[in-house]
């Protein structure tokens, strides 16, 4: 899909903040509302905003232990990817799953309370999972970047 500079600026502010009106978008885009209204229904309907969220800060649910753990399966046969991956949809912890090249199968991004929670996953979540060859995690100790926005 093609962008003009307006639908650019556009994304740019709904992903700064979707509850902004599109009375409040005109007027940053010296647009009408109605051709506001009908650019972002463009934009919905097309796909390119898939969906709108709540950002929810980890520290304050008592969630700011951040994990990166590294899964690599017996096998890269089909059918372990594709048991695997529908396996960890249903684990809560587990907010990102990326299918990746190298030494490992998969990086998942998980947050939790503290240690022994992990622990507690670890033993009774992850490691039951079909396939698994090994993991390898890495804790993180601070936050440089977190951002949910792509620049156009």
């Amino acid at each position: 899909m093609q962008f003009d500079e307006t639908d650019k600026k556009l994304l740019q502010f709904l992903q700064e903040d979707c509850k902004q009106t599109t009375k409040e978008l005109s007027y940053k885009l010296g647009l009408s509302v109605t051709a506001v209204y009908e650019r972002i229904k463009k934009l919905e309907h097309s796909g390119v905003i898939s969906k709108y969220v709540a950002l929810v800060d980890k520290t304050k649910i008592d969630k700011k232990f951040l994990i990166l753990c590294h899964v690599k399966l017996t096998q890269h046969k089909k059918e372990y990817l594709m048991q695997f991956e529908k396996e960890v949809l249903n684990l809560q912890e587990v907010t990102e799953c990326f299918h990746v090249s190298g030494d490992y199968d998969y990086i998942l991004k998980i947050s939790l309370k503290d240690m022994d929670d992990y622990r507690n996953f670890m033993v009774t979540k992850l490691t039951t999972l079909q396939h698994i060859a090994s993991t390898h995690s890495s804790f993180t100790i601070s936050e440089v970047k977190n951002t949910t926005e792509i620049v156009l």
